[in-house]
């Protein structure tokens, strides 16, 4: 599994303002609403590892006056690292999903369409993140963020006139990777997102990459399902470590 481009491929994605590397961990430092660009995570599943690791990835955090928060995958070569949080006093939540699939699989499985692509996102695309029903404040971060993504590309499906479903495909090492899938909450139901991934596939197969990832929230069964019949598997699962009440 090659872990290090799919992380580092996340991170630019995500595009947090501040990150630095530690020992072979990835430690983005933003202060939004984006849990994977305010985390450290390692760049292998079993990493060399020592307390002073933390040390360190806990100063980094507190130099940019933000709380210390990972993101580890559950699998037995970061047992060491889970056990050290444990005993400083972190717990874990959020249980979440790395899943692949390839542009091809995701084509063929579309209803309709594919979506229209753009280099760069209109006011009607960034409108769906804050529409009723969302978050306005966390779908304005999240807008903020993918934009500054350094290459990727906006899907959209437009229709009376307005843009009712949203993503984007962010592309590094080798990869292209899915983000910020949005429905408007009246058109879901309808295939919008399936056209929206078909979209985003055919912008991958264009600049000659077959290798796909996205993350999706162990809990978000109606997006896991989505997903699954568009040739997505899970490759592992994290959670994220924080401490109670900070």
């Amino acid at each position: 599994m090659d872990v290090e481009a799919i992380e580092r491929a996340t991170l630019a994605a995500v595009a947090p303002r501040k990150a630095v590397e530690i020992e072979r961990w990835l430690i983005a430092l933003e202060p939004g609403t984006i849990r994977r660009a305010k985390s450290a995570v390692p760049l292998r599943h079993d990493p060399a590892f020592s307390p002073a690791i933390l040390d360190r990835i806990e100063a980094a955090f507190a130099e940019h006056g933000l709380e210390p928060a990972f993101r580890l995958a559950d699998l037995p070569g970061l047992a060491p690292v889970r056990a050290e949080l444990t005993r400083r006093g972190y717990g874990f939540e959020q249980p979440t999903l790395v899943k692949l699939s390839s542009p091809a699989a995701m084509i063929v499985s579309a209803r309709g369409a594919p979506a229209q692509v753009a280099d760069a996102p209109d006011e009607g695309w960034a409108g769906v993140f804050t529409g009723e029903g969302f978050d306005p404040a966390d779908g304005a971060n999240r807008v903020a963020a993918l934009t500054r993504s350094p290459d990727a590309v906006y899907g959209g499906v437009r229709e009376d006139g307005r843009t009712v479903a949203v993503g984007v495909a962010a592309f590094g090492q080798g990869w292209a990777s899915v983000h910020g899938m949005r429905t408007d909450l009246t058109r879901r139901g309808q295939g919008l997102a399936g056209r929206v991934l078909a979209g985003l596939a055919g912008a991958a197969q264009a600049r000659g990459i077959d290798r796909v990832f996205l993350q999706v929230e162990e809990a978000n069964t109606t997006a896991r399902s989505l997903y699954r019949a568009f040739g997505f598997k899970p490759a592992w699962r994290y959670f994220y470590w924080s401490r109670p009440g900070r």
